[in-house]
């Protein structure tokens, strides 16, 4: 029986770019998560015939917000739902399974590259029949109800054991417990060809990829070791562990040490990656080489025609506005279209459903195709696999042949972290105000061209995003991108990206860091990053 509970907004409940992330000493609080699961299912308004996928990256408080979801999803019309077992399903696995069983809908329960256990992340996103996240349409609408949300719906049930499979029952909805792997790896075997993978290691490809104690561990345990053969003990740290093993699970270098380390030392296998929580970005090293993601999206975009899903070629490429145009360079070369959208995978939702691109891309280590409506970290991995077995050659030959056709993006993030709210405001505001004034400025060197905030309007559905970011170009190509990020937790973060091109003739294999030292210190200037953060340095840099 439906019951009925009285409560009251709780402030700060709008979705940002991936949903809505606070502590779990947040979500915790009494109401926290009902409010905003009501408050979705308020404006979905589900069917009793609507199917529903719950499913998350193991992370602490998992299982708790799963449980109460059901009986929610229960007490607001649902007839099936559809759970990963162990409350486990990637990102990119929940959009496949909304898009293979026909779902209405699905709730990601993740932080994604965020740290987890009891005093970490916790996440809630929402993403629809597509498999991609709600758009900001729907997100809006979810945040507008928080705010004036004023009772939430439950049906009384016991706990659901998440571990085993097969049906359960809540009131007259039907649960599913379903196996969180199966679906996903046959569908990569469908889009590679894993014979050419599984003969290029039995030739002696090599390969070492950590899960970071997230959830691409099992997916890479079944796909790698089990489907194509690489020894075992090519996947580390595959347990998925609610505090992820005390990682911070964010596949970069800094984070993924370990492997990068290893990737850099004499004993580097062929090959090496990493994913993130919830299976969605990627770490792509070679041995000596590491591949940046923006580079990483260009490469696979030219050479995607080797794997058998995109051997008819691409329809066009995304990528979002902060990450390099090295993939513009592939798409003019291809004589297909580039889109620049803001950051945020939803923004390649409309694009990948019009058919108007293939493969999508950030900076922020996310690519992915047509195949489902989320980045996907395995798929990055496996077409990397499958490029490399049909050229038959290395991860830093390809990058150096691919900068001999197209010239070099070099390209940096730098990351200011837990800055003060306001500090970071006045920065940006100062910033925004100042651009009419800086076409024909000179920094050093460095000669301002164009500067603008970047606004983003929708080719399909003519939706316009403004205020996406400041852009400050160069007329030597460079370009400096300023924005505050949106998938923190506490404080801000200031992003300061940093991309200088190198035409194909010129110096393509010199050190990122010397070669962007220019560019770097003219945008700390504009900025004014050390007036406004009191910092001398960013706290990472990828």
């Amino acid at each position: 029986m439906r019951r009925t509970m009285t409560t009251t907004p709780i402030e700060g409940q709008r979705p940002g770019t991936s949903g809505l992330r606070k502590k779990v000493t947040v979500f915790q609080q009494p109401s926290y998560a009902e409010n905003f699961l009501q408050s979705v299912f308020d404006v979905v308004k589900p069917g009793s015939d609507a199917t529903l996928v719950i499913g998350g990256d193991g992370r602490f408080h998992n299982r708790t917000v799963i449980q109460q979801a059901m009986r929610m999803a229960a007490a607001n019309g649902y007839g099936r739902v559809l759970v990963g077992r162990g409350g486990i399903l990637s990102t990119p696995a929940t959009s496949h399974i909304i898009r293979k069983y026909g779902a209405s809908g699905g709730l990601v329960l993740s932080a994604s590259h965020n740290p987890g256990g009891p005093q970490g992340d916790f996440g809630i996103k929402y993403n629809i029949a597509n498999g991609g996240p709600a758009p900001e349409a729907v997100t809006e609408a979810i945040y507008a109800r928080t705010v004036e949300i004023n009772r939430w719906y439950i049906v009384d049930a016991p706990d659901i054991d998440l571990d085993t499979l097969g049906a359960n029952q809540i009131g007259d909805m039907r649960i599913e417990i379903i196996d969180p792997v199966a679906d996903y790896a046959d569908l990569m075997e469908e889009l590679f060809d894993f014979d050419a993978i599984r003969a290029a290691v039995a030739g002696g490809l090599s390969m070492s990829f950590d899960a970071m104690g997230a959830v691409t561990g099992p997916y890479a345990t079944e796909i790698f070791e089990n489907r194509l053969g690489f020894t075992k003990g090519t996947v580390r740290n595959g347990t998925p562990l609610d505090d992820f093993g005390g990682h911070h699970p964010d596949p970069n270098p800094i984070h993924a040490h370990e492997l990068y380390d290893l990737m850099m030392s004499p004993a580097a296998p062929d090959f090496g990656a990493a994913s993130d929580g919830d299976g969605d970005r990627n770490l792509i090293v070679g041995r000596g080489r590491f591949v940046t993601p923006s580079d990483s999206l260009a490469m696979l975009a030219a050479n995607a025609h080797l794997a058998p899903a995109y051997k008819k070629g691409l329809q066009g490429i995304a990528r979002s506005m902060p990450t390099s145009a090295a993939a513009d360079r592939v798409a003019n070369a291809l004589d297909v279209p580039c889109y620049e959208t803001p950051t945020g995978w939803k923004f390649f939702g409309n694009l990948l459903d019009a058919g108007f691109v293939t493969i999508c891309g950030e900076e922020s280590a996310g690519t992915g195709s047509d195949h489902v409506r989320e980045k996907d970290g395995l798929w990055a991995v496996l077409l990397w696999l499958n490029i490399l077995a049909e050229r038959r050659i290395s991860v830093n030959a390809l990058a150096l042949d691919h900068w001999k056709n197209y010239g070099r993006n070099y390209y940096a993030r730098h990351d200011y972290e837990g800055l003060e709210g306001p500090a970071a405001n006045a920065l940006m505001a100062e910033l925004e105000n100042g651009l009419p004034t800086l076409a024909g400025k000179s920094f050093g060197p460095l000669t301002v061209r164009a500067a603008d905030n970047f606004a983003y309007s929708d080719p399909v559905d003519g939706y316009k995003t403004p205020e996406q970011g400041v852009r400050i170009f160069f007329e030597d190509e460079s370009r400096a991108v300023f924005r505050l990020s949106g998938t923190g937790t506490e404080g801000a973060t200031l992003r300061m990206y940093l991309e200088r091109y190198e035409p194909a003739e010129g110096r393509l294999d010199e050190d990122t860091t010397y070669m962007l030292g220019e560019l770097t210190e003219a945008a700390k200037t504009i900025a004014a990053i050390e007036k406004h953060t009191k910092r001398t340095s960013p706290d990472v840099v990828t």
